[in-house]
């Protein structure tokens, strides 16, 4: 069985939305910590320090679904990288203290590419998951 064909192998597609999703999710907290001020009815504790600690914390779940994956646990590192993703949906709580209207276009548009690029990842992470369990690879023996 060739390289391609390996059920076990993460296509290389995945490891780019990460990154597409990793970037978009880093553009959406720079800006948050940047402006934090700015957006409207974040509490007042929170800081331009804590929201880029917070983006840390996220990405380690991001850093541990990869390393899981290159370490061959395939099932259990496709599981942490949909929970990473799923860390993207967080940037929709924005709406939930003020609406859409009373964000700026940056605002909006950085929330949005995450989100966005947050679901695609979670869309073809599941998908992986779902090939992963209807076939698994085989064991040789």
């Amino acid at each position: 069985m060739n390289r391609a064909q390996d059920p076990a192998r993460v296509p290389r597609f995945l490891f780019v939305l990460l990154a597409i999703y990793c970037g978009a999710s880093l553009i959406h907290f720079a800006h948050n910590a940047e402006f934090v001020r700015d957006y409207p009815n974040l509490p007042v504790w929170l800081t331009r320090s804590k929201v880029y600690l917070a983006w840390l914390a996220a990405t380690s779940v991001g850093i541990a679904g990869v390393a899981l994956l290159s370490l061959r646990f395939r099932l259990l590192g496709l599981l942490v990288v949909a929970g990473y993703a799923a860390l993207g949906f967080a940037g929709l709580d924005h709406y939930w203290v003020a609406p859409l209207a009373a964000h700026s276009l940056a605002m909006n548009v950085t929330i949005w590419f995450e989100v966005a690029s947050a679901a695609v990842l979670l869309a073809a992470t599941l998908t992986l998951l779902l090939r992963s369990v209807r076939s698994p690879p085989a064991v040789d023996a």
